[in-house]
């Protein structure tokens, strides 16, 4: 199995759409990674978990779910570098690869010496810019394909649907 932890806030200020993003909106900026994360986990099979400082966000730590992806929030005076390191150690075994995706240099080199692979934010982007154009090549020739409806509806109720389908607001 393959596991890819990301250290949010750095993946955050090291990719141009999210950092313009987290100029206006933080919290859109954690949500847009976590999809991005989502469609990675979906077309890679890596299991994700992003790892957001807690510094931001105050109380205690919080771990969920968002699109399947697992979101940790440190607690109060923990970075995510060390929740990264700690969970890079905890969850390291024969079966499982460990990936860590940061530009932090310094982590970078610390969860290797943990047998942790790296990934630098560039990586990251360039292997989700790769994703988005597989899913939208398979799109367009599922939509080449698709028969037409036997009860013709606007676009815009086509698109209600798919969202229903999708189990979306």
């Amino acid at each position: 199995m393959d596991i890819l932890l990301v250290d949010g806030y750095n993946i955050i200020g090291a990719w141009p759409e999210l950092k313009a993003l987290k100029e206006r909106d933080l919290a859109a900026a954690r949500d847009r990674l976590i999809e991005k994360m989502a469609e990675y986990q979906a077309f890679s099979g890596y299991r994700v978990i992003v790892v957001f400082d807690a510094q931001y966000v105050q109380g205690a730590a919080k771990k969920y779910k968002n699109h399947k992806v697992e979101v940790i929030f440190t607690r109060e005076n923990e970075t995510a570098d060390e929740r990264i390191e700690k969970m890079a150690i905890s969850l390291n075994n024969r079966k499982t690869q460990i990936h860590v995706a940061t530009s932090d240099y310094t982590e970078q080199w610390a969860i290797f010496g943990q047998g942790a692979l790296r990934k630098s934010a560039r990586e990251l982007l360039n292997e989700v810019l790769s994703i988005e154009k597989g899913i939208a090549k398979k799109v367009k020739i599922i939509q080449e394909r698709k028969p037409v409806s036997k009860i013709p509806i606007s676009d815009e109720m086509a698109e209600i649907f798919e969202k229903w389908r999708r189990g979306e607001k």
